[in-house]
């Protein structure tokens, strides 16, 4: 029996070049495989490690992973197996808090996963209170890597049992980047989030609205007067994500990015109670 053939990327004498790299990951079916490569090859301390990390891209590990960082609104924001991957179109959610609530000195970020939304919140907000919060033990563990810098502190449980009483009023941003894909459509997600991610990242519940839900009805109690809640959600489930946020006494209006294709919900607390009520569709 002949000897079994190497892999194409255990460590050798001959280095993989810039181009084999390129090659191996469009063969994978990488569709960023030149901005891919510059990135594992920049990582690598040297051609056996560069290997490795091919290796571990091309076998379908999502490049976060492999890198162990994410790039989130301008900051490099660490990942771990397990913990939801921040996606770029959330960024938008971040700009949109910041532009309602430019002086807010109270942030909460929800199902805060590795705390990508909570620490660009306040690296723009420059002493602002941070709190995260997150069911997951794994997020919540990562989540205190990426806050820490800011002075933030990450809360391990449901929602907003897990936040410290005092809280209540005194929130001035609330974002709460929520699982909304609806459980049937689960298994429909690319293998990179279906392989890799957690489940609680990712279902919503039967209309993916579950968790949506959940939070505008409580966010009133904990938002200060002029407060904002912010959700991102998708466009089929927006005019019920609207009707949530009504329902539970927030002004509501839906924010779009063509660009980013990203869709925010936002509702305003008035009176610190939430007395204000409507929907305003843009």
């Amino acid at each position: 029996m002949p000897p079994a053939s190497p892999s194409p990327f255990s460590p050798s004498p001959a280095p993989l070049t810039h181009d084999a790299v390129v090659g191996a990951l469009r063969a994978a079916g990488c569709v960023f495989a030149e901005e891919e490569a510059r990135l594992l090859l920049s990582a690598a301390d040297g051609p056996g490690e560069l290997a490795a990390l091919v290796e571990r891209r091309v076998s379908g590990l999502p490049l976060e992973l492999v890198l162990g960082w994410a790039e989130f609104a301008g900051l490099r924001i660490a990942v771990a197996p397990g913990v939801f991957v921040p996606r770029r179109r959330t960024e938008f959610l971040v700009r949109q808090a910041l532009a309602h609530v430019p002086d807010a000195r109270v942030i909460v970020d929800l199902c805060c996963g590795s705390g990508a939304v909570g620490a660009a919140l306040a690296a723009a907000l420059d002493g602002a209170e941070l709190h995260a919060a997150d069911i997951d033990p794994a997020a919540v563990r990562c989540a205190r890597r990426n806050v820490a810098p800011f002075g933030g502190r990450v809360h391990e449980g449901d929602l907003f049992e897990a936040l410290p009483p005092g809280l209540r009023g005194r929130v001035g941003i609330l974002a709460a980047n929520v699982p909304y894909v609806p459980t049937g459509e689960v298994p429909l997600l690319p293998a990179e989030a279906r392989e890799h991610e957690p489940l609680v990242a990712l279902d919503g519940g039967p209309d993916g609205l579950d968790v949506l839900r959940r939070v505008a009805a409580e966010a009133p109690r904990w938002l200060a007067p002029g407060g904002r809640l912010l959700i991102e959600t998708g466009e089929r489930q927006a005019p019920a994500a609207l009707e949530a946020f009504a329902g539970s006494g927030l002004s509501a209006r839906l924010l779009v990015s063509d660009e980013l294709y990203a869709h925010v919900v936002i509702g305003r607390a008035e009176g610190g109670a939430g007395t204000a009520r409507g929907i305003t569709p843009g």
